[in-house]
């Protein structure tokens, strides 16, 4: 049975209400993934589907489905002093079947991207990103499929947010990183050039994935995201 759900959260972020505007509106590759509409430009006050273009105070964009269906996200923004903003972010929307899995799943991924949307602001602000994202192949949903990837990572549990690594990884070659996010099931770290970022989406019954924002000039996004797949199908081939 269809069932409707809303998430709220509330944040503090390290940039003015107009760079965070920014952000959420045409610079989404930088912390999330490109929108574009389907002829490749950014949204607009008049792209398909935004409802609230108001800026730098709100913006809001609404899709409508079958049978009642939606999904509709706001961010509201306010100033809060110098050089920050408060973002009041609502995602509202109907989930058709296995209501409970994927309320948690949106939860959980709500919290790492809107945590990301900070690292991006506080890091790499308005710079052009390139975006990479890959998905491990279908035995990488499997119960211990995100835990595989964090021993390739060499992560024990006493790996913790703010700690630096060097890690050396077959395709890839050498990434110098700091760790900015770990739960259970994702995976933050920051490098000089982007911010990688890691999802345990086997909790929820689909194949991890890794998705990166690229800002160095000379990023080749093809190259890249051909190496990241051919680490991860290697990673799961056995």
């Amino acid at each position: 049975m269809a069932r409707e759900f809303e998430i709220r959260r509330e944040v503090l972020l390290p940039a003015t209400p107009e760079q965070v505007f920014e952000a959420v509106t045409t610079g989404t590759g930088g912390w999330l993934f490109p929108v574009a509409d389907e002829a490749g430009a950014a949204p607009g006050p008049q792209a398909p589907g935004v409802t609230a273009w108001e800026p730098p105070g709100r913006f809001a964009v609404r899709s409508e489905g079958e049978g009642g269906r939606f999904d509709a996200l706001e961010y509201l923004i306010e100033p809060r002093g110098e050089g920050s903003a408060r973002l009041r972010y609502t995602h509202g929307g109907v989930f058709a079947e296995d209501y409970d899995t994927r309320y948690e799943s949106c939860e959980k991924h709500t919290d790492f991207h809107l945590h990301t949307l900070g690292q991006y602001l506080r890091h790499f602000a308005g710079r052009p990103a390139a975006f990479v994202d890959v998905r491990g192949p279908a035995a990488s949903a499997g119960a211990d499929g995100f835990e595989l990837l964090l021993d390739e990572l060499h992560l024990d549990q006493e790996v913790r947010v703010g700690d630096r690594l060097s890690l050396d990884l077959p395709e890839i070659g050498v990434l110098d990183a700091e760790v900015d996010y770990r739960t259970p099931q994702f995976l933050g770290l920051r490098a000089q050039d982007g911010l990688y970022r890691f999802f345990g989406r086997n909790a929820f019954g689909a194949p991890v994935g890794v998705t990166l924002h690229l800002f160095g000039e000379d990023a080749d996004r093809a190259g890249t995201g051909q190496a990241w797949q051919a680490w991860l199908d290697g990673l799961y081939a056995g």
